[in-house]
């Protein structure tokens, strides 16, 4: 039995990406984004109350990278992951890790524009400096999908796994404060991975709750 505790547009969502390109059977419990991740039976299963959390075989697992690595690990049929003795698995790792560097300047940008409703409480050098970072990020995938390597469609030169869900996921969360508009092959990148069926089946559902009510948030604006 494997179910996974969710909140549509945060990084629960690389989790449910994966799943699908699992092709596995599961469960997911949609929670809400709020103090519900506080309570006593939630945090015996995430113990800092975050999302995602994992459910498997009677086990519990949380941290996406971890849960991103177990299941790549224990499903390998799918070749999301790859092995130790692959040359591409040292890249694999740092680009799956990667993913978390891009997160933490989306979770700082969502907590300002989103998480601080007055803005005496916001900070637009925070929300600049934030958001230029973003930009480096983006400059270090830009690089890398523009180095002349044969089929360099995806971030390895082997191919579509999960260094592109957890990256692409990434970039899907960051792409609502720093635009894709000066990093074209980042561009086309997410636009080839975004098409597949898996990521479809990853987004909030229609008219059901989301993290972000609009498609883009400048890096200052009054409410």
């Amino acid at each position: 039995m494997i179910r996974l505790h969710h909140c549509p547009q945060t990084r629960s969502m690389r989790i449910l990406w994966l799943l699908h390109e699992l092709e596995l059977e599961f469960d997911v419990v949609v929670r809400a984004f709020d103090r519900s991740l506080r309570a006593p039976d939630y945090l015996s299963l995430s113990p800092a109350g975050r999302v995602p959390a994992l459910e498997i075989d009677g086990e519990r697992m949380f941290e996406s990278g971890a849960i991103t690595i177990y299941l790549c690990e224990r499903f390998p049929e799918a070749n999301m992951g790859r092995l130790p003795t692959e040359p591409d698995r040292m890249a694999w790792l740092v680009w799956v890790h990667f993913a978390e560097t891009i997160s933490q300047h989306v979770a700082a940008l969502t907590q300002q524009h989103i998480a601080l409703y007055e803005d005496e409480m916001r900070s637009p050098v925070v929300m600049k400096l934030e958001a230029a970072r973003l930009g480096k990020c983006y400059d270090a995938i830009e690089a890398r999908l523009s180095t002349p390597v044969e089929n360099r469609d995806y971030l390895l030169t082997s191919g579509f796994s999960a260094a592109d869900i957890c990256v692409g996921q990434a970039v899907y969360m960051a792409r609502h404060f720093k635009r894709l508009d000066a990093h074209p092959a980042v561009a086309e990148w997410y636009g080839r991975i975004t098409e597949r069926e898996a990521f479809v089946k990853s987004l909030p559902e229609p008219g059901g709750a989301r993290l972000y009510e609009r498609d883009f948030y400048p890096a200052w604006e009054a409410a």
